[in-house]
């Protein structure tokens, strides 16, 4: 083995040591002090005083659509209107959308007619309709706790935010081994993960239940209709702006969903979100931020799917290089060294299913927490698989926008949970 190979190899190792230990402190950020423990519930509500224009953009969604409006029409707060956003070639859809129209005059059917439709384009058409002073998003599927908008009126009042992120959580997690380490990607990353991002003031918002001051969203234009990252470019664009942006989680408002019925559907939804991160990366808007630590944080979470790429790749390189090659044991231990944070992440992953199961009353059961161990190197390949067709993707210019399938599995749960 070459001089050159081991300094090469042991450079990778070091990087992959560095992704491993940021994403571990990440995870584990709302954990570790007592001011991040501070900033994860709601505030308690008071007399409401804004009123609310949801967005609900909906695409052959006729299984789900008419749950998730009749939910968003149940909201305690008094002030509220829901624009459903359906395309032109879409009839069933359309149809349900009219239907709860004709129930209840707070609901406004939106068309688009874009050609080429995808998320981003629909509420760019719905917005200039919105007549609250917040606008929200949620997707088709969404189960919104009928409390939520009261909390998010209290919290932009008491933190003089222009953003609300509020928390989304997969639910469904015994539906498949992915479902499991899926739902708690969720959980930690809207339960810890963000608010780091917000306390950095650079921060990617989510998709869904998330609520922006109607005048400055209009100010900055809207949604990026180009994007597959729409709720990444936009919290870029924001942060740029100097927005300041509260989060909250409590369990008890979360927005709950569910993940991806098949593995083609969850690496079709890893490589859009990838693809689009990727997008807004090249497209530098970043780089107006104000401080070189946020120009870097920016660049390295938007980089992510080349890493988590590289990282797939590595790893039949690494299998190759233990049998082809003979190596010091020294630098054989050296590389070792990634396994001790990611060693780390598992046992940290196995506490967070414990508090999951209690925040949400759930009863632990011990195939669970073995499913969660048994498929974390699968469920790293699974990612690196989406991170490399998104790469690959991006550079052949394919970016239509692969829809993610809803059946509704996460209103099962109590069937799937018994």
């Amino acid at each position: 083995m070459t001089v050159a190979f081991i300094v090469l190899y042991s450079l990778v190792t070091a990087v992959l040591f560095i992704v491993a230990a940021t994403t571990l402190m990440w995870m584990i950020d709302s954990w570790r002090t007592p001011r991040a423990l501070g900033q994860m519930p709601f505030p308690a509500p008071d007399e409401p005083r804004l009123s609310f224009s949801l967005i609900v953009p909906a695409r052959h969604e006729e299984a789900v659509l008419a749950d998730t409006v009749r939910r968003l029409l149940e909201q305690n707060h008094p002030s509220l209107e829901v624009l459903v956003v359906v395309g032109d070639d879409d009839p069933g859809t359309a149809a349900v959308a009219h239907r709860l129209a004709e129930r209840d005059p707070r609901v406004k059917v939106v068309v688009d007619d874009s050609v080429v439709k995808n998320k981003p384009k629909a509420l760019n058409r719905a917005l200039p309709l919105c007549t609250g002073k917040v606008v929200g998003v949620f997707d088709a599927e969404d189960e919104v706790a009928h409390e939520l908008l009261e909390h998010v009126d209290a919290c932009f009042r008491k933190t003089h935010a222009h953003v609300v992120q509020g928390g989304v959580q997969l639910m469904n997690y015994r539906s498949s081994w992915w479902a499991l380490r899926n739902t708690l990607e969720y959980f930690f990353w809207f339960s810890s993960r963000l608010h780091f991002h917000a306390r950095s003031g650079f921060i990617p918002l989510g998709g869904n239940t998330v609520f922006i001051r109607t005048d400055l969203l209009r100010l900055v234009g809207g949604w990026d209709t180009e994007c597959l990252a729409e709720d990444c470019e936009l919290g870029i664009r924001l942060s740029v702006a100097g927005a300041h942006v509260a989060v909250a989680y409590s369990p008890q408002l979360a927005t709950r969903e569910e993940t991806p019925p098949s593995l083609q559907g969850l690496i079709k939804q890893r490589t859009r979100w990838n693809q689009g991160y990727l997008q807004v990366l090249r497209k530098g808007e970043w780089r107006r931020l104000p401080t070189r630590s946020k120009r870097w944080m920016a660049r390295y979470l938007l980089a992510s799917p080349f890493l988590q790429a590289f990282a797939g790749v590595l790893v039949p390189v690494s299998l190759l290089s233990m049998v082809l090659f003979k190596a010091p044991a020294l630098f054989v231990l050296f590389t070792f060294v990634p396994l001790v944070p990611t060693v780390a992440t598992i046992a940290v992953e196995i506490i967070g299913l414990a508090e999951f199961n209690r925040m949400f009353t759930l009863k632990a059961r011990f195939r669970d927490y073995a499913k969660l161990v048994a498929g974390a190197i699968p469920y790293q390949l699974l990612l690196s698989v989406a991170a490399i067709r998104a790469s690959v993707r991006e550079v052949r210019g394919q970016r239509g926008w692969e829809k993610t399938e809803h059946v509704g599995a996460h209103r099962e749960l109590e069937v799937v949970g018994s």
